[in-house]
């Protein structure tokens, strides 16, 4: 699909090409989603560049990212979909700058362009150049980010608090699955975003050292505060990172702790019921002759001896601080 967006005096107007659509030359903004061939070549003969295809998007080579080419400025930063699902996803988008036309080239919807797209139609002095443009854009996908690091980072707090609770009652179990799973499915989010992070910083550092596009002060002020916004929360995502690992490895110890304690529990169960077994199993034997078989007190001394036998390991536990 191929929209142009054209500035009017309310804001940007929406396009919707079909097959065969001129594209109107006053448009400052083609957005290219899922693009069919014919869509790319009309684009590309009508601004005289090459539309980068999927694969070449997909390229991790910062020289097949960030370059310049024929006064245009080729721009592919990866950025994090479906944040609100179980499966956050990667994907690449094509930004191509101009002096008079933004190309935007991109296989996903997310969220952040729709709300760029709703944000623009009603503002029409902060979305009225290219550069303008990319920089809404830019600032819709970082704060996408930052919604979701918050949400990772209150969420954390939430399995740390409930890992090292000392406020459980004695005995209680855990449920340590769900917490596993939780910390798996933060630290996913936190790795996609980072590495979006890292991205769009490149991506800014590299349209703010262009000299080629013209812009204004006001949108080279907001690339700065972009830049500076990209570094602190990249900053932060690695710190929620090391938060991830470090709740993990206790949530691991603690399972560990657990399972010790189980089979400490089998172990002193072991101890103290196979020295009473073995005497019974000695009174037991069928010979013709065993002592006290015949003695009124037999059975008593035999059962006498079985109980010491349970107790004096558990004294001798005890006192070696085992138990």
């Amino acid at each position: 699909m191929l929209s142009a967006f054209v500035p009017q005096p309310q804001g940007l107007a929406r396009f919707e090409l079909r097959a065969g659509a001129a594209i109107p030359p006053e448009a400052i903004w083609l957005d290219l989603v899922e693009p069919t061939p014919s869509e790319e070549k009309q684009v590309e003969s009508f601004l005289s560049i090459d539309v980068p295809t999927r694969d070449e998007m997909r390229e991790i080579e910062a020289s097949n990212r960030l370059y310049e080419e024929d006064g245009a400025l080729y721009m592919t930063a990866t950025v994090v979909t479906k944040l609100d699902s179980d499966l956050p996803e990667s994907t690449q988008i094509t930004f191509i700058l101009s002096a008079t036309k933004l190309v935007s080239n991109r296989y996903v919807d997310p969220l952040p362009f729709r709300r760029f797209i709703s944000y623009a139609e009603r503002h029409p002095t902060s979305c009225n150049t290219p550069p303008a443009v990319l920089a809404g854009l830019v600032e819709a996908i970082v704060n996408r980010v930052a919604d979701v690091i918050e949400r990772v980072a209150t969420d954390l707090d939430g399995a740390s608090a409930e890992v090292f609770s000392v406020s459980r009652k004695r005995g209680a179990m855990r449920d340590f699955r769900k917490i596993l799973e939780r910390l798996g499915q933060n630290g996913e989010l936190i790795s996609k975003s980072r590495e979006s992070l890292v991205s769009l910083g490149r991506l800014l550092t590299f349209v703010q050292q262009s000299t080629s596009v013209p812009m204004t002060q006001e949108v080279r002020g907001r690339f700065r505060s972009l830049t500076r916004d990209v570094m602190a929360m990249s900053d932060h995502a690695s710190f929620l990172g090391t938060k991830v690992s470090f709740i993990l490895d206790a949530t691991l110890g603690l399972i560990n702790i657990d399972q010790n304690n189980i089979l400490k529990i089998f172990s002193v169960v072991t101890v103290f019921l196979l020295p009473p077994s073995v005497i019974g199993a000695v009174f037991g034997m069928n010979f013709s002759r065993l002592p006290w078989l015949d003695e009124p007190w037999g059975f008593w001394a035999a059962m006498g001896l079985m109980l010491a036998s349970a107790i004096g390991p558990f004294v001798y536990f005890k006192r070696k601080g085992w138990l």
